[in-house]
């Protein structure tokens, strides 16, 4: 199951643990994007070597590439067209250093357990081993309803400081 080509380019494969999955608060963009085409749902997955899923601020999921560390990660595959790629590499900051777009094997679940490579949004490496220590080393195998109680839309968050500046205050805050 590789990545299609399309009269834009090629099209990516890209798992989601987040608020991009279906039924959380940012799947309105990949549901704008199955409309325009630019993208399309293949099915859960989950990755193939265990990795922390932690939330920070905000209760913002994050992925952190610490391979070896966490669990095998629950999630949901799309293919993407290099537009709709634009548009999530906007919405989760890359070029703000908030997350990286990496590489990852992951799992499709079904009958057939293939295993694919594909794209994630990784927490920031400036800031990910620092914030798998804040959250005492401990992760989720889901994002799910549980972990995202409590999470905060950008729309509703402070705009007096920016979401790098909100992460570096919850890894200096102590645990709770």
């Amino acid at each position: 199951m590789g990545a299609k080509g399309s009269k834009e380019g090629r099209r990516l494969l890209v798992f989601t643990y987040g608020t991009l999955k279906r039924g959380f608060a940012n799947h309105g963009l990949m549901q704008d994007l199955i409309r325009t085409g630019d993208a399309a749902f293949v099915g859960t997955a989950h990755t193939a070597g265990r990795l922390p899923l932690v939330c920070g601020p905000y209760r913002v999921p994050f992925l952190l590439n610490l391979p070896g560390a966490g669990e095998h990660v629950f999630g949901e595959l799309y293919t993407v067209s290099p537009r709709a790629l634009a548009g999530m590499d906007d919405l989760e900051g890359t070029r703000k250093g908030h997350y990286e777009r990496l590489p990852i094997s992951v799992v499709v679940d079904g009958e057939d357990q293939k295993e694919v490579e594909a794209e994630a949004y990784y927490a920031h490496r400036s800031y990910a081993g620092v914030m798998w220590r804040r959250c005492g080393e401990m992760g989720y195998k889901v994002y799910s309803e549980k972990e995202a109680k409590g999470y905060v839309r950008r729309k509703d968050r402070p705009h007096d400081i920016t979401f790098l500046d909100q992460i570096r205050i919850f890894i200096a805050s102590p645990q709770t």
